[in-house]
Formats: structure tokens, C-alpha cells, sequence
């Protein structure tokens, strides 16, 4: 007698959301660029950034969600937690997480990254880096060694 409207399935429904169906970043902490907007220069924030509109310069993004929407036009070198391509970028993409390049998306550039998914309908020009980042050793300093410094790289015994 009473029907749902499906139009929320993907994001907030049962089924898996897929790189073409889901909706851009939309949190709380969400700072929006509107497509009449147009910046030139450093771009960075905290929080999570969806671009409409037309960005030249570097975007510096490292712990957060960036969303390049089917309107934006970038031109950077992105540096972001995780990147959803949408639209098109002229620039390079470094991100710890998952780039993601949606159909009808447009990337010229390189990608390094731990995680790639490229819809088909994606147009991508460039090369891509997926190696293990180094690891990290940490070393005991023999100036710090006193009772009340922790040792690193030391095993207990």
C-alpha cells in the first residue's frame, strides 16, 4: 500500500555505494567551493573540501576528504588523506588512502597513492605509484638515556 522511494539506496540504503553513485563528501565539517568561485594561490583547510568551481595553485589537504565535483576544474598538485575525482584535474595527486576517478572524470597527471579505483568512463594521462611508503625506524638517542626516558627499539628482557 505505502511505497519507499529508493532514491536514498547507495550512501544510507543496504546496497554497496559505487564510485558513480555515491554523492560528493557532505559532513558536518564541509567546506564547500561553489561553482562560480574561482581561487588561485595555496588552498589548504581542515576539514573535508568538495570543489565546483576553478582552483589553480596547490592544495594542501593531508588529513582530510577532498572531492573534485563534476564542475570543478583544478589545475594543482593535490596532496589529500583521500581524493574523489568527479570532474577534471590538470596536477599531480599524492594521497595516503584511496583515489578514487569517477566516469567523465579527467585526470592529467601523476597518482601515488595505496589505493586507485578508476571507473570505466574515466580519462586518465599520467603514470601511477602504488609502493609501499618506507617504513619508519626509530633509533634510541644514547644522550637521552636516563631512568625516566623510554626507550625505542629495545626489547625488555
Amino acid at each position: 500500500m505505502f511505497k519507499r522511494d529508493n532514491e536514498g539506496s547507495g550512501a544510507n540504503g543496504n546496497s554497496p555505494v559505487r564510485i558513480g553513485q555515491q554523492s560528493p563528501v557532505r559532513s558536518k565539517n564541509v567546506s564547500v567551493i561553489g561553482p562560480t568561485l574561482i581561487i588561485r594561490g595555496e588552498l589548504s583547510a581542515d576539514e573535508d573540501l568538495v570543489i565546483e568551481g576553478t582552483i589553480e595553485g596547490t592544495i594542501a589537504h593531508h588529513k582530510k576528504n577532498l572531492t573534485i565535483g563534476q564542475k570543478g576544474r583544478v589545475t594543482a598538485d593535490i596532496h589529500a588523506s583521500s581524493v574523489l575525482v568527479e570532474g577534471e584535474l590538470n596536477g599531480d595527486i599524492h594521497s595516503d588512502g584511496l583515489v578514487s576517478l569517477a566516469k567523465g572524470s579527467t585526470v592529467t597527471g601523476n597518482v601515488s597513492c595505496a589505493r586507485l579505483v578508476m571507473e570505466d568512463g574515466a580519462r586518465f594521462t599520467g603514470k601511477v605509484d602504488m609502493a609501499t611508503p618506507a617504513s619508519v625506524k626509530m633509533v634510541p638517542d644514547a644522550a637521552e638515556d636516563s631512568a625516566d626516558t623510554v626507550k625505542v627499539g629495545k626489547l625488555a628482557g
